[in-house]
């Protein structure tokens, strides 16, 4: 390694940053470490946006990842509200948006920039419209529905609608739910569980609009009065919700460097199995796709745990690249993904790889309030395993189910086990 290149450039102060650059220090990295970031805001936690935040119960400094002592004491070079514009793989450079146009010279570069919410065309500048991707995203829901009695429709039935549906109408509004699947969460969840949760939120008196898609916010003096649907319907609202997914942040990588480099851009960042996506360029969080070799697939995942648990290993992976003799050889990165989700008083725990399941069994263990666990896999073998109302103990011991081999039969007979009183 070049004594002339002492850095590495951490590139989004994310979960995933913030684990990449404690995790080099932890290594014994003593070099510079740049951690970059286009908000203004030191690293924060991004789940509680949509839940503890927007229902008011959390101030936002919570969510800071770290206290400022914390990161002095990382030693790191914190740039935020900075943004990274382009990105040389064989020259190892980073060139920032700072208004002196700074070009960083490094050792290695972790791409943690996460991803963007994706928008309606024609919504911009309309007030009463809405993303959740960011703190300042929350505190903006959160201001509209401290008043009472608002109506507010939440465009998108996934994690993140489900989640914000079930805070306002905890908070007393009127809330629709409009999703182009049939069921809350069914790409995720499947059908027979998606069902089972939207019977959840109607009980609690949300209006649900399965399998409708939103063509127009219906909009007047320049403030959103609702949705239009394909099918004619307005859904009137105060405030609309866009929660129809997001986009990995990508476009500062692309160029004729990134080409040259042979870059895959095509869905967040492209990386091998040691999240290398090229020599001295890894990615981490919300932004990369990795083969995983338990899954022998490429897979994103956009889940907090996956972010912390991938930024660490970017870090070690990069470190090993770099100076083998002195941090060890690298590692493939294959965890079993994880992600929970809060709504009204239920808690769901999903472990493995639940989405575009071909084979689903559910055991229901209760209805008020629900509670069940659920398989997900191929024809031959379990990926991911669902719990919804069951004790800490019983969500914590699913993880195993979704990490063995084995049969469906083998892994219905472990499920069982696992839930015997």
């Amino acid at each position: 390694m070049s004594p002339a290149r002492p850095r590495i450039a951490v590139i989004g102060a994310s979960a995933a940053g913030l684990a990449a650059a404690e995790g080099l220090r932890r290594l014994g990295w003593d070099g510079a470490i740049t951690l970059v970031g286009d908000e203004p805001h030191p690293p924060y936690d991004r789940p509680p946006l949509s839940k503890q935040v927007l229902s008011g119960a959390w101030p936002p400094e919570r969510t800071a990842l770290r206290d400022a002592g914390q990161l002095a004491a990382l030693g790191l070079d914190v740039r935020l509200g900075t943004r990274a514009v382009a990105c040389d793989p064989a020259r190892r450079e980073v060139t920032l948006d700072d208004g002196e146009h700074t070009v960083l010279e490094c050792a290695g570069v972790i791409v943690a920039t996460g991803v963007r919410a994706r928008t309606l065309p024609g919504t911009e500048g309309v007030e009463g419209v809405h993303v959740l991707r960011t703190l300042p995203d929350a505190l903006a829901l959160r201001r509209r529905l401290a008043e009472p009695g608002r109506r507010l429709a939440v465009v998108g039935s996934g994690v993140l609608g489900a989640e914000a549906a079930a805070v306002a109408r905890g908070l007393g509004h009127r809330v629709a739910l409009i999703g182009t699947q049939d069921t809350p969460m069914e790409r995720v969840l499947g059908r027979e569980v998606g069902e089972l949760l939207g019977e959840v939120h109607r009980d609690h008196g949300v209006t649900l609009y399965p399998g409708r898609t939103v063509t127009a916010i219906a909009a007047g003096g320049g403030r959103a009065r609702g949705v239009e649907l394909a099918d004619g319907t307005l859904v009137e609202a105060d405030d609309v919700l866009v929660a129809i997914g997001s986009e990995p942040a990508v476009g500062w990588l692309r160029g004729p460097a990134a080409e040259a480099a042979g870059l895959d851009l095509s869905d967040g960042l492209g990386c091998d199995r040691h999240c290398a996506a090229a020599p001295g360029l890894y990615g981490a969080g919300d932004v990369a796709r990795w083969y995983h070799p338990g899954l022998e697939r490429r897979i994103r995942i956009e889940h907090r745990m996956n972010a912390g648990e991938q930024g660490l290993a970017a870090a070690r992976n990069l470190l090993a690249e770099l100076d083998g003799e002195r941090f060890g050889q690298r590692r493939p990165f294959e965890p079993v993904p994880y992600f929970w989700s809060d709504q009204y008083d239920l808690k769901l725990h999903a472990y493995g790889v639940l989405a575009g399941a071909r084979r689903t069994e559910v055991l229901r263990l209760g209805k008020d309030p629900l509670r069940l666990a659920a398989l997900y896999g191929g024809p031959d073998r379990v990926t991911g395993v669902l719990g919804i109302g069951l004790t800490p103990r019983q969500a914590r011991s699913l993880r195993p189910l979704a990490a063995a081999s084995g049969t469906w039969e083998e892994a219905a007979a472990r499920l069982a086990e696992t839930l015997a009183p």
